[in-house]
């Protein structure tokens, strides 16, 4: 089994640790801040308790649980490691320090990737002796339960780098694609900044309620969207297919955005929505809901588990 190293404890490193440990990979940890490991450590433990509970992981959690565990430094957390997942903040300069000590200290095989949603792989590995082992595989959160995996190479990043980060994703049980070249902001977030954008502006315009754009997304697109994607969609919702729909609603669609101009989000309009959405949800319940969230995302995930299996 490859040997992980995961740098930064936060969320989505803990999450990371959980993918990797319930494949079977021994997982080393480290935190800058040498209190972050041991209270991830007692996070993921009650994580993979839920998971257990709903059937996303069959062994016990204190057998996956035990196969991750603290380094002392970032140099101990690499030196042996075959796969490096990296989750600090979205700071250039912190990245680029960081990177140049990883590739000074990890083994020539070890592959150095990045959870960034934002920046991409040439602007944190231009100039390192090994650039052409760093890749961005940028997750989803929370990467333990939603599987997609943003794989972005840097134009020098070796081909074997690229395959077998994507053969590795897949064997942990995640879902890889390819960023063919690098973009601002990778696949998932362009998409969602469109719908995203889309929605501020029919509120601001007032067309909508904060909680009714909500419900258009939870009990309608949302239903289609947790099993297929936009073109499969398209695909089904025309009798001859994918160019029927095009034919049949494309000029439909464009007219709906050709004269779109979206705007930065104003404070009042951010004031406006803070105000609606704290009606729906107070801020008091932020936490549980966020709980909330995950545990639904597992059911989903168990469920579309089982529907695959009938399939």
């Amino acid at each position: 089994m490859e040997k992980i190293g995961i740098v930064g404890a936060g969320l989505i490193g803990r999450a990371w640790a959980m993918v990797f440990a319930r494949a079977g990979h021994p997982v080393k940890m480290w935190d800058a801040d040498p209190a972050a490991v041991p209270k991830a450590l007692g996070l993921i433990e009650q994580a993979l308790g839920e998971l257990h509970e709903f059937g996303l992981i069959t062994e016990p959690p204190a057998a996956v649980r035990a196969r991750i565990s603290a380094a002392a430094t970032v140099q101990d957390c690499v030196k042996d490691a075959d796969y490096v997942q990296e989750n600090i903040a979205e700071k250039v300069d912190v990245k680029r320090k960081l990177y140049a000590d990883m590739d000074a200290a990890a083994p020539p095989q070890c592959i150095l990737a990045s959870s960034t949603s934002s920046i991409p792989t040439s602007v944190f590995s231009e100039g390192l002796p090994g650039r052409k082992r760093c890749i961005v595989a940028h997750p989803v959160n929370p990467p333990h339960v939603v599987p997609v995996v943003e794989i972005a190479p840097a134009p020098w990043t070796a081909p074997e780098v690229v395959e077998r980060a994507t053969r590795l994703q897949e064997k942990v049980g995640q879902v890889p694609i390819l960023v063919k070249k690098e973009i601002q902001g990778f696949i998932l977030n362009r998409l969602q900044a469109a719908l995203t954008f889309e929605a501020w502006r029919l509120v601001d315009e007032d067309y909508v309620s904060v909680e009714d754009v909500d419900k258009c997304l939870k009990d309608g697109l949302g239903l289609r969207w947790s099993f297929m994607g936009p073109f499969e969609t398209g695909d089904l919702n025309a009798p001859g297919g994918i160019s029927d729909y095009a034919a049949r609603y494309g000029g439909v669609m464009y007219e709906m955005i050709k004269d779109v101009r979206y705007k930065p989000m104003s404070e009042a309009l951010i004031k406006r929505v803070e105000a609606e959405q704290r009606k729906v949800m107070p801020q008091e319940r932020h936490a549980q809901r966020e709980a909330w969230r995950d545990r639904r995302l597992m059911a989903l995930i168990a469920h579309k588990r089982k529907m695959a299996a009938k399939d």
